[in-house]
């Protein structure tokens, strides 16, 4: 079970945007590039000023924006035919680019674990790596849980809240992430073998 699961609902809330959007001919392409761009600004924010309570209480929105501008591409692609090899490779980059430029920043903050920081977003690439991988061998792209993109946005928008909210990382910052990549490890092994197996 992973918030992936919640997207098809989430799409449908999304489609009279996606209508208007393809009616004033925005590209799948052009959004990918505008949640890449909110990733890179918001991530430069947080290293230059260090998890600054205003930057950090505003990540929750940009994940929020984020995973819609991520829907409305793919939505746009498929439903308005404008899939493209392009379009794909840049999906697949974008997003993990935009977890680099947004998650590694929060090394900066004071109290927070670098090493632990460093090892959640590299565990998170490569659960992206595994899910691509059912693809590359003629299978299906793997989305498999416990820890996919949309559960490693959840974890980052709540660290972020409860630091900007004046919660002192620690202990339990430690944990979190401990625990996100703990269960990024075990996604990593299920989109290998439900990759297999697909």
């Amino acid at each position: 079970m992973t918030i992936y699961d919640l997207k098809p609902k989430f799409q449908a809330l999304l489609r009279p945007i996606v209508d208007t959007l393809h009616i004033q001919g925005i590209t799948p392409n052009e959004v990918t590039l505008a949640a890449l761009i909110l990733s890179i600004v918001t991530g430069v924010l947080v290293a230059i000023t260090q998890g600054a309570s205003w930057i950090l209480l505003l990540i929750p929105f940009v994940m929020f924006i984020r995973m819609a501008l991520n829907a409305i591409d793919g939505i746009l692609a498929k439903e308005h035919d404008m899939m493209s090899d392009e379009g794909a490779m840049l999906n697949e980059l974008g997003d993990v680019i935009s977890d680099v430029a947004l998650y590694l920043p929060l090394a900066f903050i004071a109290g927070v674990s670098p090493i632990l920081v460093v090892l959640f977003v590299v565990v998170g690439l490569f659960t992206e790596v595994a899910g691509i991988l059912g693809a590359v061998i003629g299978k299906t792209r793997r989305y498999d849980g416990p820890m996919g993109k949309s559960d490693r946005a959840f974890v980052v928008g709540l660290l972020a809240l409860l630091i900007g909210l004046g919660l002192t990382p620690g202990w339990w910052s430690d944990g979190l992430l401990l625990l996100s990549i703990g269960l990024g490890v075990a996604t990593v092994i299920n989109r290998a073998r439900r990759g297999l197996s697909s």
